[in-house]
């Protein structure tokens, strides 16, 4: 592993963080002067830019013929974009939720990640599967837009004041900023994947596991950043939903496009259809109860995510160097951390749902 390779896969990481920000900057600038809802931009314009990264990434990869670093690599992502970052924002600051997310969003998240589930049982996401997950995603912005059209003007001003404390600018100048992150995006993408696939080679490890956690970690960034200083700023209902919004596009945009440019489709390998798109949509599903629970996620449940995180990677780690610690960890998790973590889950849920019961009477 040369030190060249190393620098490269290292400014293509920076390259996509720089080309997303851009990207993310001129798009909602875009949007807004067009007259498009902040909330809708929030979960698309901003959650779909801070997911460009793992477009060009994936479908980088699938033309290269690495295509276990384009599955692996939005599975991956959004392990990452539920457990790591929003549990690192709640323990910055509390997160709000809003509620159009728990009655809309999150159950879209939740059903295209069921839905993925079924297309990769054949052990495939050929370019018929493609075409349908990227219709999925054009009939999702389609509607997100068409909703957006309904809200009252008072309540676009409000939004539209807490969104964004910067002015447009010129539309020539926001349309450079895109064309920008976009070039950034393919080059960064480039060198991402490159890299990624000498790393998997010297390690001896699959580029299914490098796709999991070093580019799936890598090419999250843009929406590690975005949230966590969402967080910070007080804006704490677009952390979530740009996490919503990154996995929805992640499912439905990245695979969609990646198994239509893939010459024999995206192969989805044994171990990632047994236990890694599981975990993703178990993922997924803990949304529900905990955005259920209150109005938001408290820093405690923030912790949790972050331990399940830690627990995942800790897992496929010694899982991947055949560790003879693996049969105790794993026994550990099943009969302790996640029976305790469900029952705890179950009985909020039940207080919420009772709290609502009482307080509609």
């Amino acid at each position: 592993m040369s030190a060249l390779t190393i620098l490269l896969f290292v400014l293509g990481i920076a390259l996509l963080v720089l080309g997303a920000e851009l990207l993310v900057r001129g798009a909602s600038r875009l949007a807004l002067a067009a007259g498009v809802s902040p909330l809708v931009v929030g979960l698309t314009v901003v959650a779909f830019g801070t997911s460009a990264p793992e477009l060009a990434v994936s479908v980088r990869a699938a033309f290269a013929g690495s295509a276990d670093i384009a599955y692996g690599n939005v599975v991956g992502s959004n392990i990452f974009n539920v457990l790591f970052i929003l549990g690192l924002s709640a323990l910055v600051a509390p997160l709000l939720v809003d509620r159009q997310l728990i009655r809309r969003d999150v159950p879209i998240m939740v059903g295209v990640s069921f839905l993925l589930l079924l297309l990769a049982l054949d052990g495939r996401i050929g370019r018929l599967d493609g075409a349908l997950l990227f219709g999925g995603i054009v009939a999702y912005t389609l509607f997100s837009v068409i909703e957006s059209r309904k809200e009252r003007a008072a309540t676009r001003e409000e939004m539209a004041a807490g969104a964004s404390d910067e002015a447009p600018g010129a539309w020539w100048a926001n349309l450079l900023l895109v064309v920008g992150g976009v070039g950034m995006l393919v080059l960064g993408a480039r060198w991402l994947v490159d890299g990624a696939v000498v790393f998997a080679r010297a390690l001896g490890v699959s580029e299914l596991i490098i796709g999991l956690t070093i580019v799936a970690a890598g090419t999250s960034l843009p929406e590690v950043a975005t949230s966590v200083l969402a967080s910070i700023r007080g804006h704490r209902d677009i952390a979530v939903g740009n996490v919503v919004g990154s996995n929805t596009f992640n499912i439905l945009c990245v695979l969609g496009l990646s198994g239509l440019v893939a010459p024999r489709g995206v192969p989805v390998a044994p171990g990632a259809l047994a236990f890694d798109t599981p975990i993703m949509i178990a993922v997924a599903l803990a949304c529900l109860p905990i955005f259920f629970t209150g109005p938001g996620i408290a820093r405690w449940e923030g912790a949790l995510f972050l331990f399940y995180y830690a627990a995942y990677v800790t897992f496929i780690v010694l899982e991947a160097t055949d560790s003879s610690v693996l049969p105790t960890f794993t026994n550990a998790m099943v009969f302790f951390a996640l029976p305790l973590t469900t029952v705890t889950l179950v009985v909020l849920a039940a207080r919420a749902w009772h709290r609502q019961r009482v307080a509609a009477r």
